[in-house]
């Protein structure tokens, strides 16, 4: 009912001649509680004109669902002597903590690179902003090694041909999260393209939080990080103790 009272307001207040997006997620609130292995979130909703009928064409869907940015620390690992030791590094300013896009085709079908690098569409148009100078070569070797581990923990992921679209009006898209996946509001972004051109776009948001003993330790490690630190090296230390002990006993 909300959703339909929501199509209904934008369809009356509106008077574009393009079309009209109206977005909803299954859920706007993720709970990771214990023994939480990853979850699927639907992200549907309506392409209408603006007197509330089926759109006059077919448009293209792009779907994006995006974390909160974070600044990230990118080493790169060298052998040396036989061992595998850190190397060159890199920090960049603001990357996705994850990154999900869905598109009703391949978005090199759907528009330009220049469109698709204004609207990020897609890893290899992320805007990964090194801080400091260094060198273009560099900086798309450190990106790629970026997107490849975020890819292969599932916290970056492409589907090609994820979105359907039924008789030019409802579309929708299933976007796995994974077990690891970060906490925080997360923008769910669709935009309507036609000829090469974003057309239409609207947003919605997604918490995602820790509850119980997973979200207590969670806080305590943010609020008080020198504590959280001191206590985990007791911890393993008692741990090792106790495990010594064990062991001299049998």
């Amino acid at each position: 009912m909300r959703f339909l009272l929501a199509l209904i307001a934008l369809v009356t207040l509106t008077g574009a001649r393009e079309p009209i997006l109206v977005p909803e997620v299954s859920q706007h609130e993720v709970q990771l509680r214990q023994g939480f292995t990853g979850t699927g979130l639907l992200l549907f909703g309506a392409i209408l004109s603006r007197d509330g009928t089926r759109a006059a064409r077919d448009y293209d869907i792009v779907v994006i669902l995006k974390g909160p940015t974070q600044s990230i620390v990118v080493r790169e690992k060298a052998k040396v002597v036989g061992m595998w030791l850190n190397a060159d590094s890199t920090e960049f300013r603001s990357a996705p903590s994850f990154y999900a896009i869905a598109s009703s085709r391949p978005v090199a079908d759907i528009v330009d690179d220049k469109t698709a690098a204004i609207y990020e569409l897609g890893l290899k148009w992320l805007q990964l902003s090194p801080i400091g100078a260094i060198d273009p070569a560099e900086q798309v070797r450190f990106s790629r090694g970026l997107v490849d581990l975020n890819q292969r923990g599932g916290l970056y992921r492409e589907e090609p041909r994820g979105v359907s679209v039924k008789e030019q009006v409802l579309y929708q898209a299933r976007i796995f999260l994974p077990s690891s996946v970060p906490i925080g509001t997360y923008t769910a972004e669709t935009l309507a393209v036609s000829n090469g051109r974003v057309v239409a776009s609207a947003s919605s948001k997604v918490e995602v939080r820790k509850l119980g003993f997973e979200r207590v330790v969670a806080d305590f490690a943010e609020n008080q990080s020198f504590l959280y630190g001191i206590l985990a090296v007791a911890i393993s230390v008692l741990m090792g103790w106790i495990a010594g002990r064990l062991f001299a006993l049998t």
